[in-house]
């Protein structure tokens, strides 16, 4: 039998073993596991920002990216004895270890186990019941073009700035969309984290009705930019600052300034091209630590939605029925099938 190839690293003082280093991950350059492992140890603080102390999903792809992949939340019992963990509960009220970083170590073991993106969830491990981010998630529907997916975004900016002085932090999403993530106090639980997302997302749709929706489902988004609401509720998850996305090109979904968006090019930030430009500007997104902000504005906001009698909207169906949702059944069949919830 022939041994399987495998090389170790040392990684912050930490032996990080890679096991098939040479299997081709990228298939547009040829990048491979051990490429995807060396990117991460290049931008490692700046990947490290968004995932440290946080509990981490690991979204395994075995075969490279544009290979079969699997969610495995729970951390397998045979790992180095210095990988860190952190227990969280699911909507199912089940629980589950999941993956802790706290060095570059960690992203390097992650990306060894097929983990090209990093998915962690919104909180620290001292606070797994409350948020200290907000997340604004721009997916763009079919045939939307990016151009708008940037309007839509410095339209965000501006709706954040008047409700609270809130400042974000975009990033591109590595695919067709962007990402945009606000510093918070964690004094709120996730479902007042969702309702202020949900008026932030309602705002925008006002304010750009021809481009921007907060619709949750499909057939009622049309040809716009929707803004995610529900990437804010518990157990969800959007891939973190840095992290390589699974497709050919291995693009990135990579911090950028406000004053980038209008002229950003998602196909230019790759894992061949990121590492440059960070070894040249640092990560631009490192002030995201710097304020914690309020949520009050946005939460004040939702208020006054709810007085114009708009309620909750739909959740994603791996929640319960909640107190005041709408029935969760998309609107074409709603008078012709029972409300499931």
């Amino acid at each position: 039998m022939v041994a399987k190839e495998q090389i170790e690293l040392e990684v912050e003082g930490r032996t990080v073993t890679v096991t098939n280093p040479s299997k081709v991950f990228f298939s547009a350059r040829g990048e491979t596991k051990l490429d995807l492992v060396n990117y991460y140890i290049a931008v490692g603080e700046g990947a490290l920002r968004g995932v440290y102390e946080r509990p981490t999903v690991l979204k395994r792809y075995p075969n490279g990216a544009e290979g079969e992949f699997f969610f495995q939340k729970r951390v397998p019992a045979s790992r180095p004895p210095w990988l860190e963990t952190v227990t969280v509960s699911f909507p199912s009220g089940r629980s589950a270890e999941e993956l802790c970083p706290v060095d570059v170590a960690h992203l390097a073991w992650a990306a060894n186990a097929g983990c090209i993106d990093l998915n962690p969830w919104a909180v620290r491990r001292d606070g797994v019941d409350h948020p200290d981010e907000l997340r604004i998630d721009l997916d763009p529907q079919p045939d939307v073009p990016f151009e708008w997916v940037k309007e839509v975004a410095l339209c965000a900016r501006d709706v954040l700035a008047e409700h609270g002085g809130l400042v974000g932090w975009p990033k591109t999403s590595g695919s067709r969309g962007i990402h945009v993530n606000i510093r918070i106090e964690p004094r709120w639980n996730f479902l007042a984290v969702r309702r202020a997302a949900l008026a932030l997302a309602r705002e925008v749709e006002r304010r750009m009705p021809d481009q921007a929706t907060s619709k949750w489902w499909k057939e009622e988004r049309g040809t716009r930019v929707f803004l995610d609401y529900n990437q804010n509720a518990r157990d969800r998850t959007v891939a973190s600052v840095y992290s390589v996305r699974p497709n050919p090109e291995g693009r990135v979904s990579c911090p950028i300034t406000w004053d980038e968006v209008p002229d950003v090019e998602p196909a230019d930030l790759t894992i061949a091209t990121v590492p440059a430009r960070y070894a040249e500007r640092g990560d631009v997104g490192a002030g995201i630590d710097d304020v914690a902000y309020s949520l009050e504005g946005l939460l004040e906001l939702s208020r006054e939605d709810e007085e114009h009698g708009l309620g909750d909207a739909p959740w994603p169906p791996n929640f319960a029925k909640q107190t005041g949702e709408p029935k969760r059944v998309q609107p074409s069949r709603a008078r012709k099938e029972p409300d499931p919830g």
